[in-house]
């Protein structure tokens, strides 16, 4: 019978190989461009922009590829040491048995878990993006976000962990559908209650100022049927100054969000497509779609781990014993991505036609689509995108097309 470790280390190992692969693929794909600007760009990006663009992704996929074999390593030895079932005995020895108790333990494993991605995170911000001009965060705030992540974490998912825990008693076999309906209702509310409650703690949002910009914005609100409550300006710039917008909630709700780099990186005009571009989202209803899907993959996650859950040697391939549905989560939530690793092209194939779905949205509505050339163009060459991916790497890593492919769409 094949042990669990060689199923373990096969899994983890082919995930590893095929991203240091992809990785390599995609390095080799930059270099080969990187003496000139694709002949699509000569005429809008200037040589150091580009140079500077080629630096950073290969600076970016130098270091993913270390972080990459850390965490492999860190997983492999977190799933074969026999630490999980160690710490799950001791736990309930000290804290007793129950479900808060065993809420309690999926939430420390998760906590303790998180650690080792802590310097990497750091070096992330504090070297690799300050290198590149593109920090703009002190030491306090990255750290009190981390503080207000894992109190947020406390205060919303442990009570989510006793009640999926609690149903398990309550519903016998069918706990699994009613724990999905649970995480689902929540998620939704989290969608209405993000924006209005979570969200400010991070960031500061404050209206868009009574001008130019503004009356521009809000007639194409009324323009498309896109009514918003407000469309305010969050200060991404306290973090970084990458550039982003979007809009968050639903019905009375709902409020447009622009990142303040973002306005002071592109023309009014500009911003007025790129707002139409969200629109477009909402009017083709990619939300709700997305929604869909996520809650159709959620649904299979709990079925797959109720049937774990009823295999003892699934249990004691990992030194847990049969019994609490505990182990079954636990181990579920590590080794799900060694398996959906291999899915996300399929995903990001949906999403990148959702966004050329919404470019051509923006293009109609505007009656103009060089206006949101320009301002893919502009963000592009701010967040010093990678140009020339290799589509492979594209296929598993981006749920954008490449500003080429967008440009060839919106000019077809």
């Amino acid at each position: 019978m094949v042990s669990a470790a060689a199923i373990v280390i096969t899994l983890l190992g082919a995930k590893l190989l095929a991203q240091l692969y992809l990785e390599h693929l995609n390095a080799k794909e930059v270099r080969k461009h990187s003496g000139q600007i694709p002949a699509a760009f000569q005429s809008t990006m200037d040589l150091a922009t580009y140079t500077k663009a080629v630096g950073y992704t290969l600076a970016k996929n130098n270091f993913g590829r270390k972080q990459l074999i850390f965490d492999a390593v860190v997983l492999g030895v977190v799933l074969l040491s026999g630490f999980l079932p160690a710490f799950y005995d001791w736990f309930i020895a000290k804290f007793g048995t129950g479900i808060l108790s065993e809420a309690a333990y999926l939430f420390a494993i998760g906590a303790l878990i998180s650690i080792p991605s802590l310097p990497w995170d750091w070096i992330e911000q504090f070297r690799l993006e300050d290198r590149f001009g593109f920090n703009t965060t002190n030491q306090k705030t990255w750290w009190m976000d981390r503080i207000k992540g894992s109190v947020l974490s406390l205060l919303l998912g442990y009570p989510l962990l006793l009640l999926i825990l609690k149903l398990v008693d309550w519903m016998g076999s069918l706990w699994w559908l009613w724990a999905w309906a649970a995480v689902l209702s929540f998620q939704l509310l989290m969608v209405v209650l993000a924006p209005i409650i979570i969200m400010p703690l991070f960031n500061k949002f404050t209206p868009l100022p009574e001008g130019p910009l503004r009356d521009r914005l809000l007639r194409l609100g009324e323009r498309t049927g896109f009514h918003s409550k407000t469309i305010q300006v969050m200060d991404g710039s306290k973090r970084s100054r990458h550039s982003n917008a979007f809009f968050t909630g639903f019905g009375k709700f709902r409020k447009i969000v622009l990142f303040d780099t973002l306005i002071n990186q592109l023309a009014e005009i500009e911003l007025e497509a790129v707002l139409a571009h969200e629109i477009g989202h909402y009017k083709k209803k990619h939300i709700p779609k997305m929604l869909v899907g996520s809650a159709l993959g959620l649904l299979i996650a709990f079925f797959v781990i109720a049937q774990l859950a009823n295999q003892p040697w699934f249990y004691r391939a990992f030194g847990f014993e049969p019994g609490s549905i505990v182990p079954a989560l636990l181990l579920f939530s590590f080794l799900s991505g060694v398996v959906t690793f291999w899915f996300t092209p399929l995903s990001n194939l949906l999403s990148r036609r959702f966004e050329y779905e919404a470019d051509a949205y923006a293009a109609k509505t505007m009656n103009d689509r060089d206006s949101l050339i320009g301002a893919l163009r502009k963000l592009n060459e701010k967040n010093l995108s990678n140009l020339t991916p290799h589509p492979l790497y594209s296929g598993f890593y981006y749920s954008h097309p490449t500003l080429l492919e967008r440009e060839r769409a919106l000019q077809s």
